[in-house]
């Protein structure tokens, strides 16, 4: 097992592997913020930023990933990274398999988005030893965080799923516990960085 994690990171630290990484990321935020054009088509603008979630994180990560590949660490970037990949990524995994168990079926583009928003989550906690955030940069990302579902569940600018419409009340209060979840992992990963610099 020690020498599976060892290959692991080998693998995922390898430079060249991080710009194939850097290169898949920034085109599926490409394609997302595509996937988003027809709810963005009938948002108000001033909720623009706050619409296209799942895009939104990639690109943090796919900044963050370009800022290590160049030696830097842009640090409100990477918690914002941290915090909203694996809140989206697990989010849109949870919609999908709960629209499957609602309707008894998830076409090939489900089962996509089940597996990609895996992954988005996934590489997020992948990469956690490259992470170099403080709290002042985990307490901006979490007012963020929260002030997102404000503006998705209170002004009514969720993603649509239409076989789980019904279930809003819900969806917003399990949206809301995830955010805190997300934000308590980079919580811990600074009190971890923090330890073993002390």
């Amino acid at each position: 097992m020690k020498d599976l994690v060892t290959v692991l990171k080998v693998v995922l630290y390898n430079k060249s592997f991080m710009w194939l990484l850097f290169l898949v990321n920034l085109l599926g935020t490409i394609y997302g913020y595509y996937w988003y054009e027809s709810q963005l088509s009938i948002t108000e603008p001033k909720f623009y930023l706050f619409v296209p979630d799942s895009p939104t994180a990639s690109l943090f990560f796919t900044i963050a990933l370009l800022g290590w590949l160049l030696k830097s660490n842009w640090k409100l970037i990477e918690v914002l990274a941290l915090i909203t990949l694996v809140k989206y990524g697990l989010w849109a995994v949870v919609m999908n398999l709960w629209t499957f168990v609602e309707t008894g079926y998830l076409g090939w583009m489900g089962w996509m988005l089940v597996a990609s928003h895996f992954a988005m989550a996934l590489q997020a906690i992948l990469y956690m030893p490259f992470y170099k955030f403080s709290w002042i940069h985990i307490l901006i990302a979490s007012i963020w965080t929260l002030h997102n579902d404000v503006i998705d569940y209170v002004f009514d600018q969720m993603p649509t799923y239409r076989s789980l419409s019904s279930f809003s009340n819900q969806i917003g209060y399990f949206t809301f516990w995830l955010s805190i979840a997300c934000i308590l992992i980079a919580i811990v990963n600074y009190q971890k960085r923090s330890k073993l610099i002390s």
